[in-house]
C-alpha cells in the first residue's frame, strides 16, 4: 500500500484542525515536488487578507534582487506557493527565500511547510503537527532508518508553546512501516551521547603556542570523547573473552585427521588473494592500454571509438597528454560536434582509423569551418577511406599468459595431504568461520589498545606531521611553534593544514582576485555526490594561471595524504574542483544563472559555499604570508559579496 497523495493529506490536516504542520520529506527534491502537487491540486490554505499580506511579505524579500535574478531563482512559483499558505524548506533554497518562509510560517501566515530534516536544528518554526512521510532517510552513502533521537528531535517540533494544548506526531502509512517499530521510536527516550571530537592541527599550534606538549596531552585526555572511549574498553574487553572462545571452537572443529587444514586454508586464501591481484593488474593494463591509445595522436588523424551501440567518427584537432582526467582530445565529430574526450569517457579507449586534412588556419569556434571538415571526414568515411573496425577492440592488451604464482600455488593446494580429505569442503567453511573469528579478535585487541589514550596518542600523531612540515620544532626546552605555525594557528578551515601549505609555498601567489576566490573553493567545497568533479571551464585552460595553481593545489593535498597515512593520522578528504568555475564566473561578474548552472547546484547551496569562501578569504586577508596574496583575498572578498551573495544575512 502506497502513502496517501500529498494533497489528500493537507485536506485531511485542514479538516482535522491540524494545521499548522511541518511535513518532513528527507529530500529537497521531494520538498520541491510535494509544493508542486499541492499547488497543482488547487488547494487554498489562505483567506485572501492573508494572501496580501503574504504578497506584502514577499514583494518586500525580493525588492532588492534585480529581475533576471528573480526569474533564475523561480521567484513567481515560490511567491504563488506561498500565496496558497503552501512553502518548501531545505538548504538548496536562497537564504532569503528560507528566511521569509519561517516569518511567514511563525506568523501563521503559511500553513504547510515541507522541509528536509536540516529544519529541525535551530530554527524557531513551531507547529501543530508533525508528519512523517517516510521513516527512511539517505544519510550520504545508504537509506538508514531514524534513530529514536532523530524521531524525536523531529516529531518535538509539535505543538507551539501557549498556544496549544498538545501536538501531534503522524507517520503517514505504507507497506514498508511496521506500527510496533514506530511504537519503539516514539517510547525511547534515553539516547547515547557521541562526542566528534578529534585533534587538528590549527588546535594543535594554538595549544602549544601557550603550553608544553606534555601538558597538551594532559588536557585532552580529560576530554568527554577520551572518558567515553576508556569506558568502551570494558565492553570491548567482554566482546574479545566471547571471541576467544569462538575461535577455539572453530579450531577443533576445522581439524582434519590427514594434516594441518590451518595450513591448507592458508593456502586456498593466498591462492583467493593472488586471484585478485592478477584481476587487478590487468585491470591496470586495460586503463594504461586506454590511455595509451589516448597519447601520442596528431592533429588530422581520425579515432573510432564506441559510443552507445554505434561506433563514433573524430577528427583529432589538439592533444593533452596531462591534467586532471589524464590524456585528452579535442576533436569534432562527424556530425559537426567538438568534443573533449578523456579516458573515463572512453572504457575501450580510441582506435587510429585514417587521417583528414585540417586546414592550417582551421577556427573551430567557426560555423562553416567545422560543416566542411565533418563532411570531409563523412566523405572518407563513405569512401571507404577509414577503417571501419570495432573500437571495442582497441584499447586493450593482449591476452595474457598463464600467472607463474598463481599457478604454483594451485599446484601446493592440489598436493596437500587435506585436499583429498572426504569432509574437506565442511572443515573450509569452519575454516571461514575461524579466520573471520580470528580477524575479529585481532581487531578487539587492537581497538582496546587504541581506546587507551587515544585522543593523546591521535595529538601525538598531529604533533608529528606539523614537525616533518616545519610548522613545530623540537629543541632543548621542548616542542615549540614555528613562524610558520604561528600563522597556521590564525587559519580555521576544515583543511586547515592544505590551506597554509598552498600560502607557504606561494602556489596562489600570482592568482587574480577572481583566481584566488576560485581556488580557495577547493578547500571549502564537498559535493554532495561521491563522484569527484573536474573544474569545468577555466581561463586560459589547464595551462594558465588558474589551471597551474589548481595542479599544485592537488599535488600539495596528495602529498598530504600520503604523509597523513604514514603517521597514522585520520586522511583529509581530498579537495573537490567542483565549485571553482563557478565562484571564479561569480567573482569576475557573470550573471547568477551562468554561475548557478556552472556550479550545477540550487542558489541556496551555491549562496552557503560563497559565504564559506568569504570566510576563508577574510582569514586570508589578516594571516596570508605575502602582503599581495592579503591584498588579493581583500579584493576578492568584495567580488564575491555581491547579488544574492550580499542579499542573504546567512
Amino acid at each position: 500500500m502506497r502513502p496517501a497523495p500529498r494533497p489528500v493529506v493537507v485536506e485531511r490536516l485542514d479538516r482535522e484542525g491540524l494545521l499548522p504542520a511541518i511535513v518532513f520529506v528527507f529530500s529537497r527534491a521531494g520538498c520541491e515536488a510535494a509544493v508542486h502537487q499541492v499547488v497543482a491540486s488547487g488547494i487554498r490554505l489562505t483567506t485572501a487578507a492573508e494572501a496580501a499580506q503574504i504578497r506584502d511579505v514577499v514583494e518586500d524579500a525580493g525588492a532588492g534582487i534585480p529581475p533576471e535574478d528573480l526569474a533564475v531563482l523561480g521567484y513567481d512559483t515560490w511567491a504563488v506557493a506561498l500565496e496558497r499558505g503552501v512553502a518548501a524548506h531545505h538548504a538548496g533554497l536562497l537564504p532569503v527565500f528560507k528566511e521569509t518562509v519561517e516569518r511567514l510560517f511563525t506568523a501563521g501566515l503559511v500553513k504547510v511547510v515541507y522541509a528536509t530534516e536540516t529544519l529541525a536544528l535551530g530554527i524557531n518554526m513551531p507547529a501543530r503537527s508533525v508528519v512523517l512521510e517516510s521513516l527512511v532517510k539517505w544519510n550520504g552513502s545508504a537509506h538508514v532508518q531514524l534513530t529514536p533521537g532523530e524521531y524525536t528531535q523531529l516529531t518535538g517540533r509539535a505543538g507551539r508553546r501557549g498556544i496549544d494544548v498538545e501536538g501531534h506526531a503522524v507517520v503517514l502509512y505504507s507497506d514498508e512501516i511496521d506500527p510496533v517499530g514506530v511504537a519503539g521510536l516514539a517510547s525511547r527516550r534515553t539516547y547515547p551521547l557521541r562526542s566528534a571530537f578529534h585533534p587538528t592541527y590549527n588546535m594543535a599550534v594554538n595549544l602549544l603556542t601557550t603550553m608544553s606538549q606534555s601538558q597538551a596531552r594532559e588536557v585532552l585526555e580529560t576530554s568527554f570523547a577520551q572518558f567515553q572511549a576508556d569506558r568502551g574498553v570494558v565492553g570491548l574487553a567482554r566482546q574479545a573473552r566471547k571471541h576467544a572462545e569462538a575461535v577455539a571452537g572453530y579450531a577443533e572443529a576445522m581439524r582434519c585427521h590427514l594434516g594441518d587444514f590451518t595450513e591448507y586454508a592458508e593456502l586456498r586464501r593466498q591462492i583467493g588473494r593472488r586471484e585478485a591481484d592478477v584481476s587487478r593488474e590487468r585491470s591496470a593494463d586495460r586503463r594504461r592500454a586506454v590511455r595509451g591509445s589516448l597519447t601520442g595522436l596528431r592533429r588530422g588523424e581520425v579515432v573510432a571509438y564506441p559510443r552507445g551501440r554505434r561506433t563514433a567518427h573524430a577528427v583529432v584537432l589538439e592533444t593533452d597528454d596531462g591534467g586532471f582526467d589524464g590524456p585528452q582530445l579535442h576533436v569534432l565529430t562527424d556530425e559537426r560536434q567538438l568534443r573533449t574526450l578523456t579516458a573515463q569517457d572512453l572504457p575501450h579507449g580510441v582506435q587510429r582509423v585514417g587521417t583528414v586534412r585540417v586546414p592550417r588556419n582551421f577556427n573551430p569556434r567557426n560555423p562553416a569551418q567545422r560543416r566542411d571538415l565533418a563532411s570531409s571526414l563523412r566523405n572518407a568515411l563513405a569512401e571507404g577511406r577509414i577503417d571501419l573496425a570495432d573500437p571495442r577492440t582497441g584499447g586493450r592488451p593482449g591476452p595474457a599468459g598463464p600467472d607463474e604464482e598463481l599457478a604454483e600455488l594451485r599446484r601446493r593446494l592440489r598436493a596437500h595431504p587435506c585436499h583429498g580429505c572426504a569432509e574437506r569442503e565442511d572443515h573450509a567453511r569452519w575454516a571461514g568461520r575461524w579466520e573471520r573469528a580470528t580477524a575479529e579478535h585481532e581487531e578487539l585487541l587492537a581497538r582496546i589498545q587504541k581506546r587507551t589514550g587515544s585522543i593523546a596518542q591521535d595529538f601525538d600523531k598531529v604533533c608529528a606531521v606539523l614537525a616533518q612540515l616545519g610548522y613545530l620544532a623540537a629543541g632543548d626546552g621542548g616542542t615549540t611553534v614555528t613562524e610558520a605555525g604561528r600563522w597556521l594557528a590564525r587559519l580555521y578551515a576544515e583543511k586547515d593544514l592544505l590551506l597554509a601549505e598552498c600560502l607557504r609555498s606561494g602556489a596562489w601567489d600570482q592568482l587574480s582576485a577572481a583566481e584566488l576566490a576560485g581556488v580557495v573553493s577547493t578547500v571549502v567545497y564537498q559535493a554532495r555526490t561521491p563522484e569527484p568533479q573536474g573544474p569545468g571551464t577555466l581561463p586560459g585552460g589547464r595551462h594558465g594561471m588558474l589551471g597551474q595553481a589548481l595542479t599544485a593545489t592537488v599535488s600539495l593535498s596528495n602529498d598530504l595524504a600520503e604523509l597523513e597515512r604514514l603517521h597514522g593520522v585520520p586522511v583529509t578528504e581530498p579537495i573537490d574542483l567542483g565549485l571553482v568555475s563557478a565562484v571564479h564566473l561569480w567573482a569576475s561578474g557573470a550573471p547568477l544563472t551562468d554561475a548557478l548552472d556552472a556550479a550545477e547546484l540550487g542558489a541556496g547551496d551555491f549562496v552557503r559555499w560563497c559565504k564559506q569562501v568569504l570566510d576563508v578569504l577574510d582569514q586570508l586577508a589578516t594571516a596570508a604570508p605575502s602582503g599581495r596574496l592579503a591584498v588579493r583575498a581583500h579584493e576578492a572578498m568584495g567580488l564575491v559579496r555581491r547579488g544574492v551573495v550580499a542579499w542573504s544575512s546567512v
